[in-house]
């Protein structure tokens, strides 16, 4: 038996795997950094909790807070301080650069705190 040899093209055509093409092209600039070596989008949008609580647990006074859209909550925001190693946060407000500031207490004595857009706690 015979089959057309329309219908032979058309099951080789329908049931095969295509081909999938390769595009070679110059490599990027030397300077240029891929999403992993910039530590892509978890870099951005994970808060930054390896600064929160450095070896020693000493006030965070050597971490620099970075402007930026902030979207905790205060209550977020305390929470954060309160993990931190601050207790009594008071006075939170979100200044114009999306840092949270207000007054806490470390070891006892009150310092003025602040947490920025990535998580990252610091005292001022």
């Amino acid at each position: 038996m015979r089959m057309p040899l329309a219908l032979v093209v058309a099951t080789l055509l329908g049931s095969g795997a295509v081909a999938q093409t390769t595009v070679t092209g110059t490599p990027a600039a030397p300077d240029a950094k891929t999403s992993r070596q910039s530590g892509g989008q978890e870099a951005v949008t994970r808060p930054n909790t390896d600064t929160m609580t450095p070896a020693g647990g000493g006030a965070h006074a050597d971490v620099r807070l970075e402007k930026g859209a902030n979207s905790f909550t205060e209550g977020e925001a305390r929470s954060r301080l309160e993990r931190a190693g601050y207790t009594e946060a008071r006075d939170l407000k979100k200044d114009a650069d999306g840092i949270w500031r207000g007054t806490a207490q470390h070891g006892g004595q009150p310092v003025s705190v602040g947490l920025d857009f990535k998580g990252n706690v610091a005292a001022q």
